[in-house]
């Protein structure tokens, strides 16, 4: 099987491809396109041809379009979910419900309106879009986060090249072909190949915006380019999210919660839990409670209905993983070592008794691996949980009122309370420090696929 590649509105196949291997068996199940230089050429001119024509659309024109986007995706919401699961390995209700994610925030973003004001007489302002936006995805949630990006930079006027991971190519250019088929030709693109096709499409002249999700080095290589050309970009990169449990807080009534939101997609989640913070004197007891929920894992195939868990998607990430636990030399209660057979398998690892800033701490583990770190004082928690060079989100559990006291002291761009990881249509959603420039999601995300024009009609004399 090969998925094709959409250019200027019509399938395009390529004469060297590159196998697609489905993480849970490790076998080869596909192959995908690997674009040449001569094709993004292609793909990037149609969609700068195409442009100047959607800009002018009116905005209840395009907003027609992005809703009937929705609408094709959640028609073939089926075909879509089982391609991600045997490509990205997540259970396919977890995919499906990915799909269906995907297919509703089309519609919520249609309903934004970028907006304009008067700012004085004869001055207005409005929001125009910057050209040919390149939005580059990661393999974890290949399709929301591939639409978080094409919705609102169609509905703002731009037209888009779509760039996948190479581990998880085919659902995003499979609902690409989909979508293409009903927008004007060139208005939406996509391109798959190796890792030398990132930077060949974020470093395109041709390129207006650069909207990134994935590492903070690869994030970091972009901006650093990009400020060369004076080129835009939004980058959602990693995260290293910690929870903070206060002092009386009822461990059974937040332990589940914190598992579930550790594990989610397999710990491959930018903004899941990624360490805990707990009074010295209920460590071991939660930690305990995790490590029984970890027991209760079912790991396996995503297209097996008994699993709870697939693969992690990169098998390079089976190894990484291992290596920060074992490196870190503290007591691994459950977990800890990579499942035995075929597929990239690593189970659910509870770990504590943690000397202070190991690797397993300081940076973020993209895997089922929950660290639970004890505390003496609630200032400690703080300065850990702002110990790193991440600040995308975190979380505080327990009273309330203490809580959104204590959140005003956390370096990150989202705070959760009694919650984690709890990413909304109508929400902003970025980072601070390493974890990003710019914001997602709703009205704000919106506003990043725009420039600011002023109007200023000079006074007659």
């Amino acid at each position: 099987m090969t998925v094709l590649m959409t250019i200027g509105g019509e399938p395009t196949g390529t004469a060297d491809t590159s196998p697609v291997t489905d993480p849970a068996t490790g076998e080869v199940f596909a192959h995908s396109p690997v674009c040449s230089p001569g094709q993004l050429d292609q793909a990037i001119r149609a969609a700068r041809a195409a442009f100047p024509e959607w800009a002018a659309r009116s905005l209840n024109e395009r907003r027609a379009y992005v809703r009937t986007c929705g609408d094709i995706l959640a028609a073939h919401r089926h075909e879509v979910a089982e391609l991600l699961t045997r490509e990205q390995g997540k259970p396919f209700a977890q995919a499906l419900a990915e799909v269906d994610l995907s297919a509703s925030w089309f519609g919520h973003t249609a309903d934004l309106d970028p907006g304009g004001e008067v700012l004085d007489d004869g001055i207005t302002m409005r929001r125009v879009p910057h050209g040919v936006v390149a939005a580059v995805t990661p393999f974890n949630f290949p399709i929301i986060l591939s639409v978080c990006k094409i919705a609102p930079a169609l509905l703002a006027g731009n037209t888009v090249v779509v760039k996948p991971s190479p581990l998880t190519p085919l659902s995003t250019l499979r609902m690409v072909s989909l979508l293409a088929a009903t927008l004007p030709p060139g208005v939406l693109n996509a391109v798959s190949g190796d890792s030398a096709l990132g930077p060949a499409v974020t470093d395109h002249a041709g390129i207006d915006l650069v909207s990134f999700t994935g590492s903070v080095d690869v994030g970091k290589a972009i901006a650093q380019r990009a400020g060369a050309r004076l080129r835009r970009v939004v980058l959602e990169l990693g995260g290293n999210d910690p929870a903070i449990v206060l002092p009386g807080t009822p461990l059974g009534d937040v332990a589940p919660a914190l598992f579930a939101l550790s594990t989610i997609n397999n710990g491959q989640f930018c903004a899941a839990v990624k360490r805990i913070y707990v009074p010295d004197q209920d460590r071991v007891r939660l930690a305990g409670m995790l490590a029984d929920l970890a027991s209760e894992v079912r790991m396996g195939h995503g297209m097996d209905p008994e699993s709870t868990h697939g693969p992690l998607t990169d098998p390079a990430q089976v190894n990484r993983v291992t290596q920060l636990v074992t490196s870190a030399g503290g007591k691994v209660l459950t977990g800890g070592t990579p499942t035995c057979g075929a597929g990239n398998f690593y189970p659910a690892t509870v770990v504590t008794e943690l000397p202070a800033k190991t690797d397993l701490e300081m940076q973020e583990q993209f895997a089922p691996v929950i660290p639970v770190l004890g505390y003496t004082h609630l200032k400690d928690a703080v300065a850990a949980a702002n110990g790193t060079d991440f600040g995308l989100g975190a979380s505080i559990w327990g009273d309330p009122e203490q809580a959104v006291t204590l959140a005003q002291e956390i370096e990150a761009g989202t705070v959760w309370i009694n919650a984690h990881g709890d990413l909304r249509h109508n929400v902003p959603f970025g980072g601070m420090k390493n974890s990003g420039i710019g914001v997602e999601y709703g009205y704000w995300g919106l506003l990043e696929y725009t420039r600011m024009q002023v109007t200023n009609i000079g006074a007659s004399k």
